[in-house]
């Protein structure tokens, strides 16, 4: 594919000069002078009186703090990403680590504050300019400081993890960043990133497919002991946390995070778990399409006929996605067009970058980036639209505090699923041949797989992990074991093949900021099939009421936000079983016609 500046984004609007922006730097002085003056402003009224005032504008800096915390790290982020040998980079992202550790330890003073409030000053505090439409937040935050240790203990935990908790995390981006692998391309040599290689393994003929993914399981396997040093001091540090605070289950932090209940979480598994029968007709159909017995690890994702030969174009795709956002929202299509046509993507096809993609945003420029490797499949367009939702997400919580935009990974995943959605059905329903067709529905039913089933072996490993992590470390062939019985079980020992090594090659697994970085996934895909299914029956109309749950997501549960926007209860299996439902109807389409090709 040829490629041009258009897919590359523009970072040096927000700060010129890449990692060695003096721009940038000014911007992290400023942001370590306002972190230390709240610091000390925090410390004074702890040893005053803290009138409703004085902590209204204790609140409001500490929002406007937040926003610049957060600007540094996703400029940070992005030049990791776009090389991942950028060593200024990361002495930047360790400076900033340094700078959280110092916001955090502040916090807990704040939080002592907030917590010592009686109803009466709290009520006062909430009658202050700017503070009034606060209460969620603010009542979060106080309910969540009553579980944690005493300031002082929680000062030292933040000290700690500078060079403790996320350093593990770093060590496995540098890993990550050091890695390649060696292949041959129609008979000529190429050294390609481990993002480039996960693409060429997607979009391989099966014997290529097959040596690809050997190469890729043995280049993941030659830095396991590395890998399952920095998952292991990860999981520890946390397990040693949380007895600290006298937390007894490890889903307690991001069931917390994501605003959701455990009541929630297990209904939804519950659903999943009883009706798999779907996707392993979906997988036994794709083997016979493949003429396979079963299908291997590697071959879930392999593109089927037409598709495995169809390559789009960066212009098709942007021209497709705009088109498809535009038959829902006007809003929605323009805000898409302007992403590409501003260069707020990262899309190129090269070596240095990370593996996958994001969506990242700078609530102070008041813009977004989104990173991706597009190398013209069909699945690296529906991949754009998913991060386009994001993007569309974060552009319509614009004009609300900081504090009320902090929306949970669940819900994030909510809007990018439904974006994804909208682009995945438009291309099933304008496809040309019933060839086209299959392979099309095989993209969309294989996300479906992807969180049903994918998503549960990660929940399923790390909540077993976990309980071996607190008898000792966990060597990585015992990793290896943990991961393969959990994808056994979570893909109905439907596949000829697994990957032992995932827990090594999936990122997520080692994101400090988010522990159990899985079923948000699958919430977010299930949720947004309830969105969507009543956006398909009352049409454009629909899009207004879509940005109002959208910008409801930072300030409210889930349940209160099913219930308010969607009248039901997400406690219950209903919502759940109608959900899965739709992922089952296309998997019937699949096999009617597959049986044509059979």
């Amino acid at each position: 594919m040829t490629h041009s500046s258009q897919q590359t984004w523009d970072l040096d609007v927000i700060f010129a000069g890449g990692s060695k922006s003096h721009a940038f730097r000014s911007f992290l002085d400023d942001l370590d002078t306002r972190i230390q003056r709240f610091t000390d402003a925090c410390a004074g009224l702890v040893q005053g009186s803290a009138t409703p005032t004085a902590l209204a504008q204790l609140v409001l800096d500490m929002q406007d703090i937040a926003a610049r915390t957060r600007e540094s790290g996703a400029f940070i982020s992005c030049l990791t990403a776009q090389n991942v040998r950028d060593t200024d980079a990361k002495l930047l992202l360790g400076r900033l680590q340094q700078m959280r550790a110092a916001f955090a330890s502040a916090l807990t003073t704040f939080n002592e504050l907030l917590t010592s409030l009686n109803e009466t000053a709290f009520s006062e505090l909430l009658a202050q300019p700017g503070v009034s439409n606060l209460k969620f937040p603010l009542m979060e935050r106080i309910e969540r400081a009553k579980e944690q240790l005493p300031a002082p203990e929680e000062k030292l935990i933040a000290k700690l993890s500078v060079d403790g908790y996320n350093a593990w995390g770093e060590l496995y981006d540098t890993i990550v960043g050091r890695m390649h692998a060696d292949i041959e391309i129609d008979g000529q040599p190429e050294q390609v990133s481990m993002g480039q290689l996960a693409n060429r393994i997607a979009s391989a003929q099966p014997d290529d497919r097959e040596t690809l993914f050997a190469i890729w399981e043995k280049t993941w396997a030659d830095e396991a002991d590395l890998c399952a040093d920095a998952l292991n001091h990860l999981a520890g540090y946390r397990l040693a946390v949380y007895n600290a605070r006298g937390w007894t289950s490890v889903l307690k932090e991001p069931l917390a995070i994501n605003r959701m209940s455990e009541s929630t979480l297990n209904a939804m598994w519950g659903v999943i778990e009883q009706n798999k029968e779907a996707m392993v007709r979906f997988l036994q159909a794709k083997a016979r399409l493949l003429r396979r017995d079963k299908l291997r690890w590697e071959d879930i994702d392999a593109p089927l006929g037409e598709a495995a030969s169809h390559k789009v174009s960066y212009d098709e795709a942007r021209a497709f996605i705009v088109r498809h956002f535009g038959r829902f929202s006007d809003d929605m299509a323009r805000f898409a067009d302007a992403c590409f046509e501003k260069r707020w993507i990262e899309s190129e096809d090269r070596p240095g970058k990370r593996p996958g993609g994001f969506c990242t945003s700078f609530p102070v420029s008041q813009q977004t980036r989104i990173f991706v490797t597009f190398s013209g499949t069909p699945g690296n367009v529906a991949t754009l639209a998913h991060e386009l939702g994001h993007a569309y997400h974060q552009h319509v919580m614009r004009g609300l505090p900081q504090l009320l935009s902090n929306y949970a990974m669940n819900v994030a995943e909510t809007a990018s699923t439904f974006a994804e959605a909208i682009v995945s059905d438009a291309a099933i329903r304008e496809a040309e041949t019933d060839g086209e067709k299959l392979a099309l529905l095989d993209e969309k039913i294989g996300r479906a797989v992807a969180m049903l089933m994918n998503i549960h072996a990660r929940f399923l490993f790390e909540t077993r992990f976990y309980e071996e992590r607190r008898k000792g470390f966990v060597k990585a062939d015992r990793l290896n074991e943990l991961m393969v019985a959990a994808q056994r079980e979570a893909y109905q020992d439907a596949l000829a093949s697994y990957h032992p090594h995932f827990w090594a090659s999936k990122l997520h697994f080692y994101i400090t900021g988010t522990p159990f970085y899985n079923f948000p996934y699958t919430f977010g895909y299930l949720f947004s099939s309830g969105i969507y299914a009543q956006a398909l029956r009352e049409g454009p109309t629909f899009a207004d009421k879509y940005v109002a749950l959208l910008r409801d997501t930072g300030r409210m549960s889930v349940e209160d936000l099913a219930a308010k926007h969607l009248g039901v209860s997400l406690k219950e299996r209903d919502f759940w079983q109608s959900a899965v439902d739709l992922a089952a109807t296309d998997v019937d389409m699949f096999i009617d016609l597959a049986n044509k090709f059979s």
